[in-house]
């Protein structure tokens, strides 16, 4: 990606490396716990919400062509359960790294003559930019890749009732009475029908019955 714009050392996911020195081998360790930014996590499905504390531990290594970030953020994600819908939680825990190289260096860590054109730059290297990184991309990511596409409240959640919708876990042994499809339309009938009516089509089927072993 092409330099970034300045990057503001206020921000807690923007980080310094000038302790690093551009001394290859040089190692620095940090613990920082930040407010989780807005839509953090795969959007309508499962996510930290806005404001959440995340824990970070990161290591930050010197190398030739810039800083290697290696790391683990910690939260609460809260989502939806794909089966029976009911809210949940779980424990997140995403690892990450990602290498932010010098603007000014090759991938040999030599120092270029000229700094390249921004078209002929890889569009998926991260920049130190005055000394700065930031970490929001990578962590972003790293977060996405850590959530389950498809969180379930528990492994065994057997969902919700195909007929009515009730929650079959408060309920094991919900069930609905299986309806013979080919007496459904008799039974509606039944239902609509008054009870001298009724009758008269119980006394019409029974002499039709008559009928028949009388012809046999």
């Amino acid at each position: 990606m092409a330099l970034n714009a300045r990057l503001d050392h206020r921000n807690p996911l923007v980080f310094d490396t000038h302790e690093l020195g551009r001394r290859p081998g040089a190692l620095q360790r940090l613990t920082r716990e930040i407010d989780a930014p807005k839509d953090f996590g795969i959007q309508g499905v499962i996510g930290v919400p806005e404001g959440a504390p995340v824990e970070l531990e990161l290591r930050l290594e010197s190398v030739m062509e810039g800083v290697l970030v290696t790391g683990t953020a910690r939260a609460r994600a809260k989502g939806e359960c794909v089966r029976c819908l009911e809210p949940l939680e779980q424990q997140l825990e995403a690892d990450f790294q990602e290498m932010f190289s010098y603007p000014d260096a090759d991938d040999r860590g030599r120092v270029k003559a000229e700094p390249a054109d921004d078209a002929e730059e890889d569009e998926d290297t991260l920049f130190i930019e005055d000394g700065l990184f930031d970490l929001e991309p990578v962590l972003r990511d790293a977060v996405v890749l850590a959530l389950p596409m498809q969180p379930v409240c528990q492994d065994d959640c057997p969902g919700l009732c195909s007929q009515c919708g009730a929650r079959l876990a408060d309920d094991p042994d919900h069930h609905h009475d299986a309806v013979d499809i080919r007496w459904a339309a008799l039974q509606g009938l039944a239902g609509s029908l008054e009870p001298g009516e009724k009758d008269e089509i119980s006394g019409a089927d029974a002499e039709a019955g008559v009928d028949e072993k009388q012809e046999k």
